[in-house]
């Protein structure tokens, strides 16, 4: 007893003690979410955050309404991966892959107990879809142009000298010099704040623009959820949310499957845009469809060519002489490697690839990104272009069949 008594005094009361100050630390300094993020990720035997992840947060639902199945290829049952491809996705936590050929479902399979029907995380696909719908809000007026201060609808930066310059287009080429730190895996960052946290639009107001607008690339959430904000603003007084509206404009006009589910922030105010967009692979596949049909569906213009080009070429002025040019607006470029295509992105290796010259799109959903098979020629990250060139291979056996 006396031992049991000297072991609580000098080692579970100093432990106990330090866990009080930590705690009592990061609740001073503004860092209580990590207490929520490593509930939902170490405590659940994650790392990072995970596709399932919507099930943990209030969502708004996005609804269906006459869901338009994708027809099937003639050859739909005929295809067989490539072995590189079938290992790839068989080692690398592929949970749904799909491809679609000339608007039409030329293979699918799941994995890992995956269907359908299964709603995961789209991560920063989610980015896509936000551009879409500030693009779509200047086609209907809500947004007077791309090019619109941002200062018009985040009028807490009308004395920040470097916002004062910034419009909504900066946001969406990800060239604002908003102050960010894009880190999933580190607990103390913006990033991991704006997942876990309460209050979003404080956190993301309550951050500088710190450099001039317009000039290099560089990947911010940031930009996308300060664009977000803007957009919620300016759809507010027409009686929007901005899932309402993606509802209206793109999820039920596209025949979508399923509902969708988007993340808000822990104050249930606004939708987590920079990421969290949940839906099954075959409706994350529709998104990719309307830009390689130039924002056309079933002979109904959804978004106007122009925007369309506007999101899929590459931001030539935000990239040094000679350096690959691998953003657009709120969609990955390259279109310089052996088979160009463009590309919906996300944490853990979410992916809609668009292949406009095989009139192709192919979905890679999964827990973690592709292992790095470096292919000769392309500039984004390794597996993409892993898929693209045994999808292309697939495509070229059926031709010769």
């Amino acid at each position: 007893m006396a031992a049991l008594k000297i072991l609580f005094k000098w080692i579970v009361l100093p432990i106990l003690a330090l866990l009080i100050i930590i705690s009592l630390g990061l609740v001073v300094t503004g860092n209580a979410y990590i207490f929520r993020g490593l509930q939902l990720t170490y405590l659940k035997g994650e790392n990072t955050a995970n596709i399932d992840d919507y099930k943990d947060f209030d969502n708004r639902t996005i609804h269906t309404k006459d869901p338009i199945v994708w027809e099937k290829d003639a050859n739909f049952d005929q295809v067989k991966l490539t072995p590189t491809l079938r290992n790839a996705l068989d080692t690398d936590e592929t949970v749904a892959f799909a491809i679609i050929k000339d608007g039409k479902l030329l293979y699918e399979n799941y994995w890992q107990g995956y269907s359908a029907d299964s709603h995961t995380n789209s991560f920063s696909m989610a980015k896509t879809v936000t551009t879409m719908l500030y693009l779509k809000a200047v086609e209907d007026g809500y947004i007077s142009s791309i090019d619109e201060p941002i200062t018009k609808w985040l009028p807490e930066y009308a004395d920040n000298q470097y916002a004062q310059g910034c419009t909504l287009s900066h946001l969406s080429a990800m060239t604002s010099g908003y102050d960010w730190t894009e880190d999933y895996y580190f607990p103390i960052n913006p990033t991991a704040e704006s997942y876990y946290g309460h209050d979003l639009v404080k956190q993301m107001v309550n951050r500088d623009f710190i450099e001039e607008c317009g000039g290099s690339f560089k990947y911010s959430s940031g930009d996308t959820q300060m664009l977000g904000i803007a957009l919620s603003r300016a759809l507010e007084p027409h009686g929007y949310t901005v899932s309402s509206y993606l509802e209206e404009k793109f999820w039920q006009p596209l025949g979508m499957q399923g509902d969708a589910y988007w993340s808000l922030d822990g104050s249930e105010s606004i939708e987590k845009v920079y990421c969290c967009l949940n839906a099954s692979a075959l409706d994350f596949a529709k998104f990719g469809q309307l830009l390689l049909n130039g924002g056309e569906w079933q002979s109904k213009q959804l978004l106007s060519k122009a925007h369309v080009n506007f999101m899929i070429t590459p931001n030539a002025q935000a990239f040094a002489a000679g350096q690959a040019q691998i953003y657009g607006h709120s969609v990955w470029t390259d279109m310089d490697s052996p088979i160009p295509f463009y590309a919906m992105l996300g944490h853990l290796g979410q992916r809609v690839l668009v292949l406009p010259e095989e009139n192709v799109i192919i979905v890679r959903l999964g827990k973690q990104k592709g292992l790095p098979t470096l292919v000769e020629g392309f500039h984004l990250e390794p597996d993409l272009g892993q898929y693209v060139t045994e999808v292309k291979t697939i495509l070229d056996v059926l031709a010769l069949e």
